[in-house]
């Protein structure tokens, strides 16, 4: 974590630190050394007009060293530097440093931290003083890191926010750090060296040994009240350095941070669009009356809620990369072993042949070495390549812990944006493929020892054929089913270098039927919808490439979910139905009857689903069935081919298919009914119910084919679906019908 606590100009540890417009930190002193004037006259020209050499007298007043020293030297100085500077002083300038109009610099130099600072460079003889009828000098502030100039206000360096947290965070690691250096020993002993500390007087803040305690810390008279407790696990100064702030930690009575433009105020607010805490005064004032303004509190969360969960990504990188590197020194080993192998048989056979074969042999042992000594480069260039990864991720994971633990909303908020970018950036470096090693352990050489003799001086190692891809291994915990759609992931297996095309993925029918493809392609997640509700179907991936196909994999076994969880579909709903409750709910906005289907398909099983009327004005007929995905949309369900239906107002029912009215029931729906709607896909039929009794016979027979679940409405009817029910096990005896 130090390297994220040291400034990049000085590389020491951070000296108060301000925040720059990049997000990146420097200390203050540091950019008092490194901010820059540049006449306003100058400052306007076009890039490329500014001079790459040593600027002339009249071009650079104000350049030298002297102008920069001076504001080094003088604080006030960075007031004055920006203050002719008008509305453009105010505006701050991102740019590299290419385009930024610094020709004058060299980026030369380097930061103890390896970072590129770029000095100014000295202004010729006679260019101290601005001849007359220049511009105003600005002021502006070059990023060591990422080389982004900004300009700098009427403020100066105080335009720029102060990092507490970081601060805070420094002050504790310099405790930690001295504290784990020193002993705790007695504070008062004379004894040489001191004896060890037995208690920590809380009040007095003294280290006592149990001799000194009784004689200098008695628990009478006004040390009755002291409170001692056993010393701290790192004592250095009393109180151990735990919280950083000399006890100053969440809830020890650390000052609110006050607005750097209000004193009196403290920040209560949040500018989403300025990315800075602020004040009611302001807001008063309307400097953010159009902007995203939010709570402060809320903010804080939000963004350590996400900061969290981007550091789970990195810290399960980071595991993996521990594993990786365990395995990369396994194969150091393993390559010693097999290069050794593979020169002993070399021996063996360039040893069985005459004299002819020792300059040969000589050749090959030097190819051999080679390979072997390429391999073990390879390895070892990414050990060191991902150690340097490990670290740095490491090191941010630990700066970003000790961020999260600060209980300073503003001052996390004024660096968790940034935060949360380089932690997402750190997660995205392990990119596919950066954990896999990049050489085998195996040497794909073989020698052919059988040729003539006077073909001896063209032997050579012949590279081995390609050979198809070996099995992959399917990902059991990234495998799923949801509803009636099954997801499956597969990798290969590590140390395989075999070359793969792409991968075909096979399922059978759900009912121990063949095999068939499904998918065939390069990806290695694949899901499919579709499939059969309350079903068990197998599955299994093979790989490919050139040479020919792989063996399968293993076989997975996947179930699909019992029952049918939907909704309504707003995509194929007509443009009068209005959704609403997450599309669970269904209303119209037309007098006219108005088709919505459900978003599951049914092609086998018993699936059952209910819709309770809500409201119900004016005795309405609402429509309710199943229908195939063209079913005509602007009239009542049933009266085309595609719908099989029951239309039923507050007295009777009427079942509807093809516009052909049959089994007229009585009972009929009134606000707060409940309408059922079973699909048996077994025995091919249709039956429905109101308040749980069965509504007439089955509706119809011999149905076959796939189905949606529909509903037709009006305006005076609104409905909502309830889906995922148990079909129902026992029905009252259905009403008789009046023809």
């Amino acid at each position: 974590m130090e390297e994220e606590l040291k400034c990049p100009v000085c590389g020491s540890l951070f000296r108060e630190p301000i925040i720059l417009p990049c997000s990146h930190n420097v200390c203050l002193p540091c950019a008092r050394t490194i901010a820059v004037q540049t006449p306003e006259s100058e400052q306007h020209l076009p890039p490329l007009l500014h001079s790459r050499g040593p600027a002339p007298p009249a071009a650079a007043p104000g350049a030298g060293p002297g102008a920069a020293a001076g504001s080094a030297a003088c604080p006030d100085s960075e007031s004055a530097a920006g203050g002719g500077g008008g509305d453009h002083a105010d505006k701050l300038s991102l740019h590299s440093e290419t385009d930024s109009g610094y020709g004058s610099y060299t980026p030369s130099l380097k930061s103890p931290n390896g970072v590129r600072v770029l000095p100014l460079v000295p202004a010729p003889p006679g260019a101290a003083a601005a001849p007359r009828g220049a511009g105003p000098a600005s002021s502006s502030l070059t990023c060591p890191q990422c080389h982004r100039s900004a300009s700098l206000d009427q403020r100066g360096l105080r335009g720029f926010q102060r990092n507490r947290l970081l601060e805070a965070i420094v002050q504790r690691y310099q405790q930690g750090r001295a504290a784990a250096a020193a002993a705790a020993k007695c504070q008062l002993c004379d004894r040489s060296p001191p004896e060890p500390a037995a208690v920590l007087c809380e009040q007095c803040e003294v280290l006592y040994c149990a001799a000194c305690q009784l004689r200098c810390h008695p628990a009478r008279g006004p040390f009755a009240k002291h409170r001692l407790a056993p010393p701290p696990a790192h004592p250095g100064a009393p109180g151990g350095g735990g919280d950083g702030g000399g006890g100053k930690g969440a809830g020890g009575g650390r000052k609110l941070p006050t607005c750097a433009e209000h004193d009196l105020e403290n920040y209560s607010m949040y500018c989403v669009s300025c990315r800075s805490p602020v004040c009611y005064q302001c807001l008063e004032e309307g400097k953010h009356s159009k902007h995203d303004v939010k709570a402060l509190g809320a903010m804080w969360k939000q963004h350590k809620a996400q900061l969290s969960q981007a550091l789970n990504g990195v810290s399960d990188k980071a595991k993996e990369a521990k594993e990786f590197l365990v395995q990369l020194k396994n194969l150091l080993q393993q390559i010693q072993e097999n290069g050794l192998d593979y020169e002993a048989c070399l021996v063996a056979q360039c040893d069985a042949l005459v004299d002819a074969l020792t300059r040969q042999k000589a050749k090959l042992l030097t190819k051999v070495t080679k390979e072997r000594e390429h391999k073990l480069k390879v390895v070892w260039d990414q050990i060191n390549h991902c150690t340097l990864k490990l670290r740095q991720s490491t090191g941010l994971m630990e700066y970003c812990l000790e961020v999260i633990k600060e209980n300073d909303p503003s001052g996390f908020l004024q660096i968790s944006d940034a935060l949360i970018k380089r932690v997402q950036v750190s997660q995205e470096q392990w990119v596919k493929g950066a954990l896999e090693p990049k050489v085998s352990a195996e040497f794909d050489l073989t020698l052919d020892s059988e040729p003539l003799l006077q073909s001896i001086h063209q032997l050579d190692f012949i590279q081995m054929k390609c050979r198809v891809p070996p099995v992959p291994l399917l990902q059991l915990e990234k495998c799923c089913t949801r509803n009636n759609s099954v997801t499956l992931a597969w990798r290969m297996p590590p140390l395989s270098h075999n070359p793969v095309e792409g991968y075909i993925l096979e399922l059978d029918d759900g009912d121990g039927g063949q095999f068939r493809e499904v998918y065939v392609g390069k990806e290695t997640l694949c899901t499919i919808d579709g499939l059969h509700f309350n079903s068990t179907y197998n599955a299994r991936v093979k790989a490919f490439n050139s040479s020919g196909v792989g063996p399968y994999s293993k076989t997975v076994i996947l179930q699909t979910s019992d029952v049918a969880w939907f909704t309504f579909d707003p995509s194929s709903a007509h443009r009068d139905i209005v959704l609403s409750n997450d599309n669970q709910t269904a209303t119209c906005n037309s007098y006219d009857d108005r088709v919505v289907l459900g978003t599951a398909a049914f092609s086998k099983g018993v699936h059952y689903w209910e819709l309770h009327v809500d409201r119900y004005d004016n005795h309405p007929d609402p429509a309710f069935g199943i229908a195939r995905i063209n079913v005509v949309k602007d009239m009542m369900l049933g009266k085309d081919d595609k719908a099989w239906a029951m239309y039923v107002d507050n007295n009777r029912s009427w079942f509807m298919h093809c516009n052909s009215h049959t089994n007229r029931t009585e009972g009929g729906v009134s606000k707060g009914a409940t309408v059922g709607v079973l699909l048996d896909l077994n025995k091919h039929n249709l039956t429905f119910y109101i308040n749980g009794q069965q509504q007439g016979p089955p509706a119809f027979e011999n149905i076959e084919g796939v189905f949606m679940p529909a509903l037709s409405l009006n305006r005076n009817v609104q409905v909502t679906l309830h889906t995922g029910l148990e079909v129902p096990q026992s029905v009252k005896q259905p009403k008789l019908p009046n023809n």
